[in-house]
């Protein structure tokens, strides 16, 4: 059976090139191409799509808005969100509505029905700067979640040591301590920051901005 895909997409002009692509394929079928939100969701029963391409800046009704609406009916159809701008707040958004891929318009022509097989199979297409920008948001919001860490005055020394690449025994040398003292100082350290080595204290210190 081909891979049922409906269009909602407000360019006219992108619509039908989207459309003559599906329809150059021997393993999809357009099911239909509408350039705006529907407020009524009865698909016809032999017509529902597998997959919709689904334009973000939609007129009346969001795309995103239109996502959720459509998810929570249809939760097993896939949804790829295809927009002109990269903005953060729009892609989280999205994929929260339950869109599962995302790509940006300019690149669309080269891999669009490549796109599609990968969504219908389970994947999530996502242009590279998108995907980059979905894992920063992820990464900082881990970031934010962390407790604020207080390291004492000389815990900072022997950690910013550690960031700066020097041996226990060249920061006990600049410290005038003992290397017993700078390894007991690194254990206070790596529970501090629930870390259990040096190069993840290394990359939470930075992160964190604690050196």
């Amino acid at each position: 059976m081909p891979i049922k895909v409906l269009i909602v997409e407000d360019n006219r002009n992108l619509r039908q090139a989207l459309k003559s692509l599906i329809e150059l394929s021997n393993d999809l079928v357009c099911v239909g191409d509408q350039e705006c939100a529907f407020s009524d969701l009865n698909f016809d029963a032999e017509n529902i799509p597998d997959v919709i391409l689904m334009d973000i800046d939609l007129p009346g009704e969001n795309g995103i808005s239109y996502t959720r609406r459509i998810k929570e009916k249809y939760p097993f159809i896939s949804i790829l969100m295809l927009t002109v701008v990269e903005q953060e707040d729009k892609i989280m958004d999205a994929i929260y509505a339950g869109a599962s891929g995302y790509l940006i318009k300019s690149a669309i022509p080269e891999n669009i029905l490549e796109n599609i097989r990968i969504l219908y199979k389970g994947g999530s297409p996502l242009t590279p700067s998108i995907a980059r920008m979905i894992f920063q948001n992820i990464q900082n919001q881990q970031i934010g979640k962390k407790e604020k860490v207080f390291l004492s005055t000389r815990e900072t020394e022997v950690l910013t040591g550690l960031v700066n690449g020097l041996t226990y025994k060249m920061i006990a040398q600049k410290h005038f301590i003992s290397v017993d003292t700078v390894r007991s100082y690194i254990r206070c350290i790596y529970e501090k920051l629930e870390v259990h080595s040096r190069s993840e204290a290394i990359v939470r210190a930075i992160n964190d901005r604690l050196v």
